[in-house]
Formats: structure tokens, sequence, C-alpha cells
């Protein structure tokens, strides 16, 4: 796409990240997405082996304030669709005029080459998110050919309140996070996930990018063992901006999983119950985590019985982008 006649595109570099922040502040006042990102969270995005900056993301400007972006994430296989997600915005001041329709059809121009250079021959479709409150952004979506797939949760627990008694299962041990754990971890996550909708297999460049963020409190992650076998983790972050902006010290439990020889058990509700007490005795006054509406392990019913309630519901849009090249294909 080309420049517009006032406002300049270019993609994203590091030393945007100051206007990004702002710019993903601005929108959050208005459309009530309780996320909120400093500066150093974002220039760690750009060591995210999911994403090429240089291709695959652009920031729209007027003048030195970024008004409005959008960055692609490829996913680590095809199989058999590469479902490539994007992420965007449209500061609220600069709404109306088009932008969120042209960041959209960026993305899908943007999106083929990336797909090709990764997955040549397989199906593309391209993913985006939305509230289920926000309206606009879901009728921009829906205008552009894009189809509701799938609803996941926000939800938040008080930590001033009772916590959960859930004893630690029999033969079950709970130890704290430790990088020579960190393999572990990678194997429980990938296989705990690997029945969940449109999840894809973290590789271990993945994770140590995922481990190595500012935000994960690694004192305030856990796993779960039977004998030497790692069966659960639970991996805890927390949000310096978030808490500057709320004035609420906020425990996300970005990550829960239990595989598929320790479900049943009661090792989730033991994890949460460990990582709750130590956030509540750290000094996190709240404590949230996002969940598929629809998972298959009922993790939104465990989460309620562990407290917590559903905050707000993100809609996961999808549109088909590529059916396959004639070519023939590559697998990683």
């Amino acid at each position: 796409m080309g420049p517009d006649r006032v406002f300049s595109w270019r993609p994203l570099e590091p030393a945007d990240a100051a206007a990004w922040a702002a710019l993903l502040a601005a929108i959050q006042a208005v459309d009530g997405e309780d996320e909120h990102f400093s500066e150093q969270d974002l220039v760690e995005d750009f060591a995210d082996p999911e994403r090429d900056f240089a291709r695959g993301s652009v920031a729209v400007y007027d003048g030195n304030v970024m008004i409005g972006y959008a960055v692609l994430a490829a996913r680590s296989a095809a199989d058999p669709v590469h479902e490539m997600n994007q992420q965007g915005g449209v500061h609220p001041a600069y709404r109306s005029r088009g932008l969120g329709g042209r960041l959209l059809e960026w993305a899908e121009q943007a999106a083929v080459p990336l797909h090709r250079d990764r997955f040549a021959g397989r199906p593309l479709t391209l993913s985006g998110s939305c509230l289920s409150s926000n309206g606009p952004a879901a009728a921009l979506y829906l205008a552009h050919g894009y189809q509701q797939a799938r609803w996941f949760h926000g939800m938040t627990r008080d930590l001033t309140s009772a916590l959960p008694d859930a004893p630690v299962p029999a033969g079950v041990q709970i130890v704290g996070f430790t990088p020579e754990r960190s393999p572990d971890a990678l194997l429980v996550r990938n296989e705990a996930f690997r029945d969940h909708w449109s999840s894809t297999e973290t590789t271990a460049e993945q994770w140590a990018h995922r481990t190595g963020y500012a935000t994960f409190r690694p004192g305030l992650s856990f796993l779960a063992y039977a004998g030497d076998e790692p069966l659960g983790i639970l991996i805890g972050h927390e949000y310096d901006a978030y808490t500057k902006a709320t004035g609420i010290r906020d425990f996300h439990i970005a990550l829960v999983g239990t595989r598929r020889a320790g479900r049943k058990r009661g090792i989730a509700t033991a994890l949460l119950a460990r990582a709750l007490g130590a956030a509540r005795a750290a000094g996190f006054a709240a404590a949230s985590l996002g969940v598929d509406a629809d998972s298959p392990t009922g993790a939104v019913g465990l989460y309620q019985r562990a407290g917590f309630t559903v905050r707000e519901t993100w809609i996961a849009l999808m549109k088909p982008l590529l059916n396959g090249d004639v070519t023939g294909g590559r697998r990683p």
C-alpha cells in the first residue's frame, strides 16, 4: 500500500515503541480493553520469532503521532491450515475515515508472501479479534468477509477474599519454575494444548522468547510432577503498565495446562491454589486470566470454582485467504 496523502505508512521499528504504547493506551481508554502495555513490553515483541516486523507490520503516523497499526504473527504449523493472526487498531480520534478497513486490507496483502515463505502450498486463514462489546470493530471485520469463529473470556478474581483450599493430589509434587525445568514446562504446554482450538506447538525458540519476557514471574510459576514425570504447569506474569494505569497489582495467569495423564486428578486446581496463595503473599490484589469459552477440558468451570468471574468476552474472527497453491507445499 502506498503512502497516504496526509498520513505516512511504514513498518514498525523498536524506536516506535513509545508511540505504539501511547496509541494502545488511547484505544484502551475508549474501547475498554483491560490490557495495558509499556514501552518495554512492546520492545520485547521485536524479538518474537513468530513476527517479521520489516514485512509484517505497519504504523500509520500523522506527523509524530501514531494513529494506527497492524502486526502479523505466523504460526508454527499449517496442519492443515496456516492460521496467521493479525492485531491492529486505530486511534479513536481518527476513526470513521476508512483507516481500519485499509489496515485490514494491508494485513491480507502482507500475509500472503509471509505465509508462502513458511508454508508454500498450504491453505491460509487470517484471524483477528475484538471485544464482544465493540460493535463497530465486529462490524468492520464482518464487512471485510470475516466470520465469527470462537469466543474467549477474560476472567478476574479478588485476592483479598478467601482463596480456594485445594490439597495437592496424592503422589503429586508442586515445585517452582526454574531454568532447568523449562524443557519440562514446554513439554507439558505442548501436550496439554494439543486438543485445543487453533493451537499449534510452541517451538523451543518461541518458548525461550516467552520465558524471557520482563513480565514473566518465575517465582510465581509452578510445575506439578508425579515422580520425575511433569504433568502440569502454571505460568505467571505481572504487567507494571497495568499497575500504573489502574492502581491495582494484578497477577496475570498466562498459562495453565495439564497433560492427559494428569487430568481429572485436581492438579490444575492445586496449581491455581498454590499460585494464588503465593501471589497474595507477594502483595498482589487481584488475579486475571484468559480462557476459551468452549474449552474442551472444562476450564471455565475450573476457574469459576476457584473464584474467578467473567469480566469481558472476546470474539475471534477468521477469513480464508488461500485455498492452497498448485505448486505443492513444504513443512518446517
